[in-house]
């Protein structure tokens, strides 16, 4: 009787099957910085040699995509004007997807992703969706322009604008009150209204002998400043063609005579008998595995060198043009 009862019991009773659950993805919004490797965080860098994908801008430099885990899936979704790898409610959706597979995602995005970037509209749709989201922040291109934007006695304040507004409209901005004196104004892709912005700003009251300083692929080799006023940057800042920040206020007078005083700086072992670890040279070619202890730290220009400007002048990080 006993074994009858035995057998039925164990006919009818529920079993639970230890089986393998989905593992949940999270997305990273990583921020790349100005473009040098060597201005990354440690926790970026960590996270791209860790991702199972990365999904990056155009802009993103070679260098830093070479960091991330060998076998990272690489996406591009970069902007540029008037086209749109993919649009960027299709960025959106497409964090979302690889997240609900499972996946380790880090979105790279030039500067810091909350600067001017859609990071808060991509961070939006990743928490209403219910995925696990996180935000690195990045150094913002005006920070790696090499000026002191607060400096004592010239800026007690700095805003950040940006010269682009959506179907290549003037940027809605409160010109007056950029206009005022002993402020530092940093315009991010202003370039190609840089014309209008002058204009603005010297209507509004800002003297026309204000210092400007245009800096285009700042912190990259290929670096290019120009040193103007106010009233020549329409003119003066057709000479590039670039991504470029406009640094405008009394600050940017500092520009010529801060430069010497940027040295060179190494975080390669100097000593004659010590081994150099393979990694990133100073072109930013691989010369061997991927070792982040060995990015190296670029020479920037110095007037010492003949590398110096004039207003109106572009000097590139490798030498005058």
């Amino acid at each position: 009787m006993a074994q009858g009862h035995d057998r039925a019991y164990g006919k009818n009773r529920l079993v639970v099957l230890k089986a393998k659950t989905p593992r949940e993805g999270v997305v990273w919004l990583v921020g790349a910085g100005p473009g040098d490797p060597d201005l990354l965080t440690v926790k970026a860098l960590r996270l791209l040699q860790s991702a199972d994908v990365v999904v990056h801008d155009r802009l993103t430099p070679q260098a830093i995509l070479d960091l991330a885990a060998p076998a990272a899936r690489m996406i591009d979704v970069g902007k540029r004007k008037s086209h749109h790898t993919l649009p960027q409610g299709d960025i959106n959706q497409l964090l979302v997807a690889l997240a609900r597979e499972g996946l380790t995602v880090v979105r790279l995005k030039g500067g810091d992703p909350f600067m001017f970037g859609r990071g808060g509209e991509e961070l939006a749709v990743l928490r209403a969706a219910g995925v696990e989201a996180h935000v690195v922040p990045g150094v913002t291109a005006a920070l790696a322009a090499g000026l002191p934007l607060t400096h004592r006695g010239l800026a007690q304040a700095v805003t950040f604008v940006t010269g682009h507004a959506a179907a290549d409209a003037e940027p809605d901005l409160d010109w007056v009150s950029l206009a005022k004196a002993n402020q530092t104004v940093v315009v991010y892709m202003g370039l190609s209204t840089a014309p209008k912005i002058a204009a603005r700003l010297m209507a509004a009251g800002r003297a026309g002998s204000t210092p400007v300083v245009v800096i285009e692929n700042a912190s990259l080799a290929d670096e290019r400043r120009l040193a103007t006023t106010l009233a020549m940057l329409g003119a003066d800042a057709t000479e590039l063609d670039g991504p470029a920040l406009l640094v405008i206020g009394e600050v940017a007078a500092l520009e010529n005579s801060l430069l010497p005083l940027r040295e060179k700086v190494s975080a390669e072992p100097t000593d004659e008998g010590s081994h150099r670890r393979p990694g990133l040279d100073r072109d930013d070619a691989r010369t061997g595995p991927r070792d982040p202890s060995s990015v190296s730290l670029r020479e920037p220009p110095s007037p010492a060198r003949g590398e110096g400007l004039q207003r109106g002048g572009v000097a590139r990080a490798g030498g005058q043009s």
